[in-house]
């Protein structure tokens, strides 16, 4: 993926089947030890939309180069925590990317707080997400946006040869 200069950002968005390529480019791109459990992504590639991982469900931070080009900066995915009609009210990050490009300049909490507004429309109240103990940086910005430790699933994961915790943050969308 090119490492474009950008101007500026443009407000978050909804993401469209268009962004397919740019998006499982991007995620590939950003695929690290310190937020994946699943192995790194080897061709052939699988989609990045399918049934599953619908575009509605994802939000897309985008960037205009110094030429003026779009370039995709970021994503969230923002889905429902569970199925359950009981669990209606509780939408869950299940997913956040950014460019290596686009990072220290707000991004990730441009796509956090779009995503607040858009689990509002959707009639949500909670947004849940889980981090894996050793994100460090990740905690960090969930914190300074609200979500607290709402639980720990100590030694969920073994990766790289060390069990990683599984943490579990959680914020109201009612205030």
């Amino acid at each position: 993926m090119s490492e474009p200069r950008f101007h500026s950002l443009l407000p978050v968005r909804p993401a469209v089947q268009a962004d397919e390529s740019a998006l499982g480019e991007l995620d590939r791109a950003t695929w690290s030890t310190l937020h994946a459990v699943q192995p790194r992504p080897q061709p052939p590639y699988e989609p990045f939309f399918d049934e599953r991982h619908r575009p509605e469900e994802f939000l897309v931070a985008a960037a205009l180069s110094d030429a003026g080009e779009e370039h995709v900066a970021g994503y969230i995915r923002l889905a429902p925590a569970t199925p359950l009609a009981c669990n209606a009210h509780v939408r869950q990050i299940q997913g956040l990317a950014v460019a290596d490009w686009a990072r220290g300049h707000g991004v990730a909490r441009e796509l956090l707080r779009a995503s607040y507004a858009e689990a509002r429309r959707q009639g949500a109240g909670r947004l849940t997400l889980r981090v894996l103990g050793h994100n460090t940086p990740a905690r960090k910005l969930y914190a300074s946006e609200g979500f607290a430790v709402e639980g720990v699933l100590p030694g969920e994961f073994f990766l790289n040869g060390r069990y990683a915790d599984d943490v579990l943050m959680g914020r109201s969308l009612l205030s």
